[in-house]
């Protein structure tokens, strides 16, 4: 079956009044794009993030919009012209095919290779694997599908680290993608925490994907920024601390992510869009570490670091491009 996309475009505060209108008419598939929302909530969450996409921005900016769905019939096309007349108002139609919204998302995805052992496989797919080792991942909600340069940038460092036995503990999980790398490349345990109350859920999801259980993957919600007592325990447990962030977050977390270090241990930071790299690099200086590597792919930036002083740092950095 076909059916008709019809698309009102609105101010917020009209949105309520048109959505019962729509409902009295007999329309029960109704999606709304609240600019006034989407606004807000950029201006409420604007700690999590540096970068906002352009074509979000623009999709949202000023407009409001009720989509509604119609059978492409007679009957739909009736509806449609009553609405219409009720309204007064332009209302544009599409006809769009019957899909699976649920997984129509996936058509999108494909295995990504990263360094040289890793192979990000989407979980609907059975790829060939090439000897490379399988990452098994759902995106669902939560932020971390393997093909933002972020994301990448992390995995690429940790595809060239020796993991074997480490502790790790990886800050702003989002689907445990990293943390879920970390342990298929041999770590012992990995610690997963996100302000994201949705992300811990959908985390030990994709290690379950992965034949991970919770005796070597614990995924929870807590902000550590705020709360001293979850820092407090998580002092000198582990090997290498993972934070895929923003850098207003990692600016904040450079004070005293050495202290959640073991003797030796890794902070390898990304999230860093072009423009406040140096501010970073400043930060992690003061907070006592040694930068080991600053690794860039397209406007982000990672940095992986050691406390200075400690076996193998060095005030030297090393920048590869991708």
């Amino acid at each position: 079956m076909k059916w008709i996309e019809a698309v009102i475009e609105t101010e917020s505060t009209e949105i309520d009044d048109l959505c019962l209108l729509l409902q009295e008419n007999g329309v029960e598939g109704i999606t709304i794009e609240d600019a006034a929302d989407f606004q807000s909530f950029l201006e409420q969450n604007r700690q999590y993030w540096d970068y906002v996409d352009e074509q979000l921005q623009k999709q949202y900016a000023d407009v409001s919009r009720i989509k509604f769905y119609l059978e492409d019939s007679p009957k739909g096309r009736t509806q449609l012209a009553a609405i219409r007349q009720q309204l007064q108002r332009e209302i544009t139609e599409t006809v769009i095919d019957d899909v699976d919204t649920a997984t129509s998302y996936q058509k999108y995805y494909e295995p990504i290779p990263i360094g040289k052992r890793l192979l990000v496989i989407p979980d609907w797919l059975d790829p060939e694997t090439n000897g490379r080792v399988p990452l098994r991942l759902e995106p669902g909600l939560a932020f971390g599908t393997g093909s933002h340069p972020t994301t990448q940038l992390c995995l690429k460092a940790l595809d060239g680290m020796e993991l074997t036995g480490k502790q790790v503990l990886d800050l702003g999980c989002g689907s445990g993608i990293l943390g879920i790398a970390a342990l298929v490349l041999g770590a012992a345990r990995v610690e997963a925490w996100d302000v994201d109350p949705l992300a811990p859920e959908a985390a030990r999801e994709n290690a379950a994907r992965n034949g991970i259980g919770a005796e070597s993957y614990r995924a929870r919600t807590g902000d550590i920024l705020k709360d001293r007592t979850l820092r407090r325990d998580m002092a000198g447990r582990f090997d290498l601390v993972i934070a895929n962030i923003v850098t207003d977050v990692i600016v904040v977390l450079s004070e005293f992510a050495g202290a959640l270090l073991r003797p030796n241990g890794l902070f390898l930071c990304s999230g860093i869009i072009d423009g406040r790299e140096a501010e970073t690099e400043a930060a992690l200086l003061r907070g006592g570490f040694a930068i080991l590597e600053h690794n860039r792919q397209e406007e982000w930036n990672a940095f992986l670091c050691k406390i200075a002083g400690q076996t193998g740092a060095t005030e030297k950095t090393q920048i590869r491009i991708n």
